[in-house]
């Protein structure tokens, strides 16, 4: 297989940061539960993450190309090693708030790159979309690890125990930059979208003059706000309103994981046969009606003892199944614009659309702390009906502007190429 040592590095990256950049709904719950703060000061954890990636993204995009993306790689690497080693040893608020600064500044910079290198390492439309969802897949698993290696680690006995998931984490970030520093990029040609890094900039804003573009930042923005609302709050939306153990809210939080990857999974079977805005619909409506309908089950629900998973309420099973609905949104919209942008300038719009990606993330989650603190957490995911209406319309005028362009894209969002 051609240039697979740089496609099993990209790989490699994208499992690591899944773990560490997903772990924010947990470290939200430790840090209410360990660290005493309140909802709101815990909600900041994603703005923490969330910002560092939209700052760094949407500048790392223009200057990215001519540092080179190896090296731009394993400076993120090593910058995310000295955040897990920081928090490991500093056992506090503002020691996790450093490590997700770290995670933040260094995704910004590995996105961007995993991005464009598709771009590059794709010989076609559809070698594009394959091996950018098989990637988006594989970060899937490195969410579903986080959620079930976490409470592993959780000990009765010593309260610091989980801490040394870090230790593992710094481990596996080790290895992919040992990994990366000996995969060969020499043999990628790319070109440099501007003369120097002024022109770059100017060069990735016009790309938001494109109606395709400024429709898909809103999209970006509503889809992430929604997801990360969720993802980042589901663990505290177990213990506190489900009224399940700690250890056991953030493992059942795995079924919300997995089954975004069943939903990814699915669409990339049924988008060979059916129109990819019936599909995109289908799903949003799903989404909405399992908020509307499973969510008022919270109410009146009695505190009992739990000895083991049959004991647990069945609406801890059955929400997380809304990952199912929201799964194919992401990857097929990125998909129609990266396909839609020519490959020199890949760089600077994967730069956008991390951008609106990440501001989206941190607004979704900082909304839900403030839900939860102020209105209670059985009433603080029905926030997520508004985004996905907001959803609907961008579907519809994403549809209208590709048949005016008069591109005929074809999906294949399934794992392999």
């Amino acid at each position: 297989m051609k240039n697979w040592k740089i496609k099993l590095s990209l790989y490699l990256n994208y499992f690591v940061f899944a773990i560490l950049l997903n772990s924010v709904g947990i470290l939200i719950q430790k840090s209410i539960n360990s660290y005493h703060v309140d909802e709101i000061a815990a909600s900041s954890l994603e703005a923490f993450k969330d910002l560092s990636i939209a700052f760094v993204s949407f500048f790392v995009g223009s200057f990215l190309p001519r540092l080179g993306y190896k090296k731009g790689m394993l400076i993120a690497l090593g910058t995310v090693f000295i955040g897990c080693v920081v928090m490991y040893f500093g056992n506090s608020f503002t020691a996790v708030r450093i490590l997700f600064a770290c995670v933040g500044i260094s995704f910004a910079v590995i996105k961007v790159s995993v991005y464009s290198l598709v771009g590059l390492l794709a010989s076609n439309d559809k070698e594009h979309k394959s091996i950018l969802s098989s990637i988006e897949s594989f970060f899937m698993v490195g969410i579903a690890v986080a959620f079930v290696s976490f409470p592993l680690f959780y000990s009765d006995i010593d309260p610091n125990a989980w801490l040394r998931v870090y230790l593992v984490v710094a481990l596996l970030v080790l290895i992919s930059f040992v990994f990366l520093l000996f995969s060969d990029f020499d043999a990628l040609d790319y070109e440099v979208p501007g003369s120097n890094i002024g022109d770059d900039f100017k060069q990735m804003i016009s790309l938001l003059k494109r109606p395709l573009v400024l429709v898909f930042a809103i999209a970006a923005f509503m889809y992430v706000m929604t997801e990360q609302g969720i993802m980042s709050w589901l663990p505290t939306f177990n213990e506190k309103v489900l009224h399940l153990p700690e250890r056991t809210s953030v493992f059942m939080a795995v079924i919300l994981m997995l089954s975004i990857a069943g939903g990814r999974f699915v669409s990339s079977i049924l988008i060979k046969k059916i129109y990819w805005l019936t599909i995109l619909l289908v799903c949003l409506i799903g989404a909405a009606l399992m908020v509307i309908l499973v969510l008022p089950q919270t109410n009146g629900l009695e505190v009992k003892e739990i000895n083991s998973l049959g004991d647990l309420p069945i609406i801890a099973y059955v929400f997380p199944l809304i990952g199912f609905f929201l799964a194919p949104l992401y990857p097929l919209v990125n998909s129609i614009v990266l396909s839609a942008t020519e490959k020199i300038f890949h760089s600077p719009m994967a730069s956008l659309l991390t951008f609106f990606s990440a501001i989206g993330g941190t607004l979704g989650s900082r909304l839900v702390g403030y839900l939860f603190k102020n209105i209670g957490g059985d009433k603080a995911f029905y926030f997520s009906l508004i985004p996905m209406g907001i959803l609907i319309i961008c579907l519809f005028l994403l549809n209208s502007i590709q048949k005016k362009s008069g591109k005929n894209i074809e999906f294949n969002t399934s794992g392999g190429h």
